[in-house]
């Protein structure tokens, strides 16, 4: 990878993306203030809603070092990408994706698969009881439903995370900072909601545009891993096949590229996590070819194959908590 350039940093391709976004947001911002009060501004959401998971898709990149050689200028995108633009805490994410990619889909180890409103694994459904039961029983047929939550369940998250009194120093400090850009873009937010858009208008407008950005989320993530096998707490695994393994890549074209935001190439994002995003591309055949020569089974498919995956694997899961003939 070295030898090819693949992780060399790419600023020229960075100041277009950082750039290119920015204009789009505002331009997004900008029609919603010349709109004005109108059902039309459904759209807007929507729009906005695009937007919102594009700039995400930038702070991930930061919170990697992916963009730039300096920690201090990755900080300060992500936490302006994340915080003070779409009202996520980077540090907050910084923390549990950091301990998501240094074990994927190990049980007590990744925070992604850990036991929530879904159940990963039939031991998180076995115990489960009542309206949870319920809803891990039926999950492969709410998950897109519930997806629409996931914008809102990380906006309540990070918050959380900021008011929690833990850490040195440092990262009170941070954590303080980050409270004034999320406390700025809240207060932007429904400022520019309340005051342009009548209250019902305002509520739907907030309604829609958090629903989709969190569906728009929830749906580059979700095929990376979910349904891909997972490690029990006790198994022991190198780090080629940890990653390798566990992840999925999504076949598809440059628009694949953007619109997943790179994501498509979970395997090789990896492999080599401060990989820039275009370099991912190219990284494929080595990684492939590589895995190839080891037997190590490297995994691709269609988006549309990736989410049947994903939602045979959350209909298995809830399967022990249905009734027995039609498990």
């Amino acid at each position: 990878m070295k030898q090819s350039g693949l992780l060399r940093r790419r600023p020229g391709y960075y100041s277009v993306k950082v750039g290119a976004n920015l204009l789009l947001l505002a331009a997004g911002w900008t029609a919603f203030a010349l709109i004005g009060q109108s059902w039309w501004q459904l759209v807007t959401a929507a729009f906005l809603a695009v937007m919102f998971t594009q700039t995400g898709f930038i702070g991930h990149d930061a919170g990697h070092h992916q963009i730039a050689a300096s920690k201090r200028v990755n900080n300060l995108l992500g936490r302006v990408h994340a915080d003070l633009l779409i009202g996520l805490s980077y540090g907050w994410w910084i923390s549990k994706h950091n301990r998501h990619h240094s074990h994927p889909n190990h049980v007590d180890r990744d925070p992604d698969i850990a036991d929530g409103a879904i159940a990963f694994t039939e031991d998180q459904a076995r115990v489960r009881s009542g309206a949870y039961a319920w809803l891990a029983r039926h999950q492969a047929w709410l998950f897109f439903p519930m997806l629409l939550l996931e914008g809102l369940a990380l906006h309540v998250a990070g918050v959380q995370a900021l008011l929690e009194r833990t850490g040195n120093a440092n990262s009170r400090k941070a954590k303080l900072t980050e409270a004034g850009l999320l406390t700025a873009h809240v207060a932007g937010y429904l400022a520019a909601l309340f005051l342009v858009l009548s209250p019902l208008q305002a509520v739907v407008f907030l309604l829609v545009h958090q629903g989709l950005f969190g569906l728009y989320m929830g749906c580059s993530f979700a095929p990376n891993h979910k349904g891909m096998p997972i490690f029990g707490k006790d198994d022991r695994i190198d780090f080629l096949r940890r990653q390798v393994l566990t992840s999925r890549n999504i076949r598809g074209h440059r628009f694949t590229d953007f619109a997943l935001g790179g994501l498509n190439y979970q395997i090789e994002h990896h492999l080599f996590p401060s990989m820039p995003r275009p370099s991912l591309r190219h990284a494929q055949k080595l990684v492939r070819s590589f895995c190839a020569r080891h037997g190590i089974a490297y995994h691709e498919t269609g988006l549309f194959d990736s989410y049947a995956q994903v939602l045979r694997h959350l209909h298995a899961v809830g399967g022990p908590l249905r009734p027995e003939l039609e498990y």
